[in-house]
C-alpha cells in the first residue's frame, strides 16, 4: 500500500507559491508605488508651474478693482468686456501690435533658415583655410551676452538712420548671426553621409545644386526646430525692440505690453492680462503644430 506525497501543501496567504514568484510580485507592487509617487510630483510640480499662468488667465476676465484682492482663482463675476477694452485700449488697436510681432518674425525666420543653413553647410562640408578658427570664434560667440555687444549695435544702427524702424530686428538675421542655429545645422549635416555629395560631384552636380537637392530636404527637421525657436525668441523679445523701436507705431507686443504699465497715472491690469493672454496664443500654437518636429530635430543632432 503507497501513500500519495505529491500534492503541495498549502497554507493561508498562498504560501505554496513558488519563492520566485512572491519576490516577483513585490518587485511588481515596489515599482507601482515608486511609480505612483513619482507621477504624483510630477502632476504637482507641474500645477505649480501652471499655476501663474491660470492665474493670470482668471484675473483678465475679473474687474478691474478685484484683480490683486482675491489671490486665488475663484471667479465670481466675469467681466469677458476686458479683452474688448484691452485690444483698443493703446493709441493703435491691439492688432496693430500682434502684425508688427508678426512681420518681424516672419522676417527673422527666412533670415536664419537661409544664412544659418548656407554657413553651416560651408562649416560642414567645404575646406577652406581658417575653418577651424572661424568655427571656434562662431562657438564662442554663443556664451557671448547680448548687453556686451548692444551699444556698439546701436551706435552702428544709428549711424545708419535705422532706429526706429524693423530693420535692426531683422537685418542681423540674414547675416547669420544667431550662431546657436548654425552650430545645430552643422551637427545635423555632419551626420548625413558624405557619399551623397560624392554621388552627385561624379555626376557633375557643384555646391549649389548638391545644398539645394541633397542637403536641405534632409534638413527639414533641423530646419523646424530653426523655424519653432525663432518665432518663439523673437515673439517674446522685450529688450532689442525697447532699445530700438521709439514710435508707438513701430511698437511690437512685448512693447507694447509695457505700455499698459503708467508709471505716472493708473494702470489697468485687467486689459494687460488679457491682452497678455491673446499676445501667449501664437507661442502656444507654433508649439502644438511644431512639437514633433522640433523634439525630432534636437534629438537628431546629438543635443539631446
Amino acid at each position: 500500500m503507497t501513500t500519495d506525497t505529491s500534492r503541495p501543501t498549502t497554507t493561508r496567504s498562498g504560501a505554496s507559491a513558488h519563492p520566485e514568484q512572491r519576490q516577483r510580485r513585490a518587485v511588481r507592487r515596489h515599482r507601482r508605488r515608486s511609480s505612483l509617487v513619482k507621477h504624483l510630483v510630477l502632476i504637482g510640480a507641474c500645477l505649480l508651474m501652471i499655476y501663474p499662468l491660470v492665474w493670470m488667465v482668471v484675473s483678465s476676465l475679473r474687474p478691474e478693482g478685484e484683480v490683486f484682492r482675491q489671490s486665488g482663482l475663484l471667479l465670481t463675476d466675469p467681466q469677458p468686456e476686458n479683452y474688448a477694452r484691452g485690444w483698443d485700449a493703446l493709441r493703435y488697436p491691439f492688432g496693430h501690435y500682434l502684425l508688427n510681432s508678426l512681420a518681424v518674425v516672419a522676417f527673422s525666420i527666412i533670415g536664419n533658415l537661409v544664412s544659418c543653413s548656407m554657413a553651416a553647410y560651408a562649416f560642414a562640408r567645404q575646406n577652406f583655410r581658417g575653418r577651424r578658427l572661424l568655427f571656434a570664434i562662431m562657438l564662442v560667440s554663443i556664451m557671448l551676452p547680448l548687453h556686451v555687444v548692444i551699444v556698439p549695435q546701436y551706435v552702428l544702427f544709428s549711424s545708419l538712420g535705422w532706429v526706429n524702424t524693423l530693420l535692426p530686428l531683422v537685418l542681423p538675421k540674414f547675416l547669420a548671426t544667431d550662431a546657436f542655429f548654425v552650430f545645430l545645422m552643422v551637427q545635423f549635416i555632419r551626420g548625413i553621409p558624405r557619399e551623397l555629395d560624392e554621388a552627385a560631384r561624379i555626376d557633375g552636380a557643384g555646391h549649389v545644386v548638391i545644398f539645394t537637392r541633397i542637403i536641405l530636404p534632409l534638413l527639414v527637421p533641423a530646419l523646424a526646430t530653426t523655424t519653432i525657436f525663432t518665432f518663439i525668441w523673437t515673439w517674446n523679445d522685450f529688450l532689442t525692440p525697447l532699445i530700438y523701436l521709439t514710435s508707438p507705431e513701430a511698437y511690437t507686443v512685448p512693447v507694447a505690453l509695457r505700455s499698459f504699465v503708467d508709471a505716472q497715472g493708473e494702470t489697468s491690469w485687467a486689459a494687460l492680462f488679457s491682452m497678455s493672454v491673446v499676445s501667449l496664443l501664437p507661442v502656444f500654437i507654433a508649439f502644438l503644430v511644431g512639437q514633433r518636429l522640433l523634439v525630432k530635430g534636437i534629438a537628431t543632432t546629438g543635443l539631446k
